[in-house]
């Protein structure tokens, strides 16, 4: 298992779960990260827990969709990947996802609750995994591995 998942003031969902073992287990196969004993906790939570997360750690007093906490720098966690230096269980990082945010967006977009929640939960892995989209360069990077999931999962926009 590649992932646990914490809810904070919302109910359990089993459907929230299939969406993100599908997707998680889709990235860990194409980052070849399978046997890495590598982890996600992701914490499905509420605008208000989401917005104090976001205001405690990157002082942003405002909710947003998803948030990415990883445990390795991009350098270091490649270097951990080319040797498969994973000899014990290692945390790759957390995720905290507004599932009310992810119903709006999903609306706002014209698009289903599985296809947003998919593309938060693979937005954040690359984050997770040392990615970022704020120069144009790293985004011509980040997200085309986003797009090549959903599409292989068949997740798409419609």
């Amino acid at each position: 298992m590649f992932f646990e998942v914490i809810y904070k003031d919302i109910e359990e969902n089993k459907e929230y779960e299939d969406v993100i073992n599908k997707v998680l287990t889709k990235c860990f196969e194409e980052e070849n990260l399978q046997n890495s004993k590598l982890y996600i906790t992701v914490t499905l939570t509420n605008p208000e827990n989401i917005k104090e997360i976001n205001k405690e750690y990157r002082n942003i007093d405002r909710a947003t969709d998803v948030l990415s906490f990883p445990m390795f720098e991009k350098d270091e966690l490649e270097e951990k990947i080319k040797n498969n230096d994973f000899e014990h269980e290692d945390v790759l990082g957390d995720l905290v996802i507004s599932i009310e945010k992810v119903r709006e967006q999903a609306k706002e977009y014209g698009h289903s609750f599985e296809r947003e929640l998919s593309y938060m939960l693979v937005h954040g892995f690359y984050h997770l995994m040392g990615y970022d989209h704020i120069e144009e360069e790293d985004k011509k990077k980040m997200r085309p591995k986003e797009e090549k999931i959903l599409n292989d999962l068949k997740i798409l926009r419609k």
